[in-house]
């Protein structure tokens, strides 16, 4: 299938770059409103750039749009191409407050297309095994799980475009832009947030609207319970990787990025001699993007992108559509609502 870029900016190359990678997309165009981006990035990548968005979504070629704006600016395009009857994909978050998602749901309904997220890091091989050991029952009762995302941001930064820090274009801080892969990881595997209370400060920054730092205390509805800790104020010259840790009565496992660093289990189950082999942290690597945003690799996009080329052609619900990507932000905003009325406890629906 054919695929159109909306923005230029760094993670418009990541979807590039994962696009060529594909075995079952190609990069068709792009569009961005300053025209001198738009050419450069279309030559960059041999690709075609549109002036216009009109004449971007007129293309009876392009079949996919995939969007990298700002993340409060995703609604009004991805509304526009799902009316030209597009298939749209919008890196994280989908938008920046449940309401606007809904919006974007009600469109894709309406026009027939699908409406799908980056939710890049459900694709690591780890994730599959642990989220398959949560659901054979090997944790015994789930005790104490944990989201934590100790990431660093210059000032630099932040002063580096007008759009970062601000609750209207960024949505939020360190959980809406930096934590809400790992945060979607966390429910992605354990099941939802029942309820939550939280608390956050800006500590490390200036002139941003938003939060750098913040902790948040959660009760699922399996009965566990739960930490969330996300910040762009711990420095570490190497980075700190971001973590998903589970443990249950008879079972813990300890996630760091892509590999572990425990997987220890009451009972022995065929899968523990794979992951003991190729899944367990080793030492040295690089944490990826906890203190530079590029130090990424494309390899879950690709995966990402793949999964929604597949479930178009073959007429199926796509694993990371609008409804699973709304998960990760309902969390952050009643984190936020908590934060804002002194910790009151919030009850997710």
């Amino acid at each position: 299938m054919k695929f159109g870029i909306i923005g230029t900016g760094m993670i418009a190359h990541f979807h590039a770059k994962a696009i060529a990678a594909m075995e079952n997309g190609t990069l068709h165009s792009c569009y961005n409103r300053n025209a001198d981006r738009a050419k450069a990035f279309a030559e960059e990548y041999g690709i075609k750039a549109c002036e216009s968005i009109e004449e971007f979504l007129a293309d009876p070629e392009l079949e996919i749009v995939t969007i990298g704006t700002p993340s409060g600016t995703h609604m009004e395009p991805a509304i526009e191409a799902m009316a030209a009857g597009k298939h749209v994909i919008c890196e994280k978050p989908l938008e920046v407050t449940p309401e606007k998602i809904n919006q974007m749901i009600e469109a894709s309904e309406a026009h027939q297309v699908t409406l799908s997220a980056i939710l890049n890091r459900r694709f690591n091989k780890s994730v599959s095994y642990l989220r398959e050991a949560v659901k054979q029952d090997r944790f015994g009762t789930l005790s104490l799980v944990e989201a934590s995302i100790k990431w660093f941001r210059t000032q630099e930064y932040y002063d580096s475009a007008g759009w970062r820090g601000t609750w209207a274009l960024d949505g939020g801080g360190a959980l809406m832009n930096q934590s809400i892969h790992i945060i979607d990881q966390l429910i992605y595997i354990v099941g939802p947030i029942k309820r939550l209370t939280a608390s956050m400060a800006c500590l490390a920054h200036e002139n941003i609207e938003v939060e750098d730092t913040a902790v948040a205390i959660l009760e699922f509805e399996n009965g566990a319970r739960g930490v969330i800790q996300g910040s762009t104020a711990c420095y570490s010259a190497s980075g700190h990787k971001a973590e998903v840790n589970i443990c249950g009565s008879e079972g813990s496992a300890f996630l760091a990025d892509e590999h572990f660093k425990a997987w220890d289990f009451k009972e022995a189950a065929p899968a523990d001699d794979y992951v003991r082999k190729h899944l367990m942290e080793t030492e040295g690597g690089e944490a990826l993007g906890a203190n530079d945003p590029t130090k990424i690799n494309f390899t879950g996009h690709q995966k990402n992108f793949e999964e929604i080329v597949s479930a178009i052609t073959e007429g199926r619900k796509c694993s990371v559509d609008a409804h699973e990507a709304r998960k990760a932000v309902d969390v952050i905003c009643a984190i936020y609502k908590s934060a804002q009325h002194n910790g009151e406890w919030i009850t997710l629906k």
